[in-house]
């Protein structure tokens, strides 16, 4: 199979490099100066057992590649704000022997939250999703760098909305072969949005830094709490804190790597790169949502979700909002929405 890396970003690009060092046929999808530097100099993956270029097809969408291959995957790893216009991007190219991507490809989505599986759906037959457990930076155009040993990453993958396919289990087993495990489940919503609720913490790192420390640690227990009654109210399951610790073990310990850059999260990474928006509408904002929809107060995710997007839009810097005066806005938000 041959994998089109839609978003070569920290995920993507770290998937992308693994796979093409493991052997297998790579394409990334890109933009901007990160296109730039991928054609000019390749990929550039800092990992702990060292640095690696790799030279691959570099592109900005479908239509360098012409008509697309029938083993081609779709791996869709944007930001979930920029899903639509992937799948508007993708979609009807046709693929040699007949159909369109949308119609006879499976399409990967290797991005956080649920939603840009939803998305999805509603334009591509047969979508995979994933829950990613996957340390990655990436804030210097044409490199990427990812902390993670011995296996770089933990990518539980099934079908959308569920159940699992033989898609999928080769899939898992080119990514085992890449330094990854990658359990094929039939249930991987529950695990994504066991992952969500750690997601939910995204925001405040990118507004107020590395959530460590009382106020902030006690500020994110607050924030995921309502997470989970909202997610309780739904009758959504979700992977325990037991399970998901279990599962990943110390199979992805983080290392310092040299000359690679303190790994925040992806929200914080965004905030970095100034890149003028922010995933937070589909993590804290997916809880706020599920609130409204089944009458739970969400006031906290509300205030991050609410204050993530103002510092994308306006290009703040990541983690400028000192924690105490973060605290005294959720204090002031909770009692607003008690």
């Amino acid at each position: 199979m041959r994998y089109l890396i839609i978003g070569a970003g920290a995920v993507g690009g770290t998937v992308g490099g693994r796979l093409a060092q493991a052997g297998r046929e790579v394409v990334l999808v890109a933009r901007g100066r990160h296109l730039a530097a991928l054609r000019a100099h390749g990929l550039r993956l800092r990992v702990p057992d060292g640095e690696s270029t790799y030279r691959l097809p570099a592109v900005d969408g479908p239509a360098p590649l012409g008509e697309l291959r029938a083993d081609d995957v779709l791996v869709l790893a944007v930001k979930t704000q920029d899903t639509v216009a992937a799948l508007d991007a993708w979609a009807d190219v046709p693929v040699a022997g007949g159909g369109t991507a949308a119609e006879r490809l499976p399409l990967v989505c290797l991005q956080n939250g649920v939603e840009g599986g939803r998305l999805a759906l509603r334009r591509f037959r047969h979508v995979h999703g994933v829950c990613v457990w996957l340390p990655s930076t990436f804030v210097e155009p044409g490199v990427v760098s990812a902390a993670g040993t011995p296996l770089t990453g933990i990518l539980h993958l099934g079908r959308v909305p569920h159940g699992t396919d033989d898609t999928a289990r080769r899939i898992a087993a080119d990514l085992a072969d890449a330094r990854f495990e990658a359990p094929v489940v039939p249930d991987v919503a529950r695990w994504q949005y066991a992952k969500l609720l750690g997601n939910l913490g995204n925001a405040l790192e990118a507004l107020s830094g590395p959530v460590t420390g009382g106020d902030a640690e006690e500020l994110y227990a607050r924030v995921r709490a309502e997470g989970e009654a909202v997610l309780d109210a739904a009758g959504i399951a979700y992977a325990s804190v037991e399970e998901q610790r279990a599962a990943r073990g110390e199979k992805v310990t983080l290392v310092p790597l040299d000359g690679a850059p303190r790994g925040g999260g992806s929200s914080w990474q965004s905030l970095v790169r100034g890149t003028g928006t922010i995933e937070a509408d589909h993590l804290n904002g997916e809880i706020v949502l599920l609130g409204r929809l089944h009458g739970v107060p969400t006031p906290l995710n509300a205030l991050l979700q609410r204050l993530a997007n103002r510092f994308a839009r306006e290009r703040r810097p990541a983690g400028s909002l000192p924690v105490t005066e973060l605290v005294r806005l959720a204090d002031e938000a909770a009692h607003q929405g008690a």
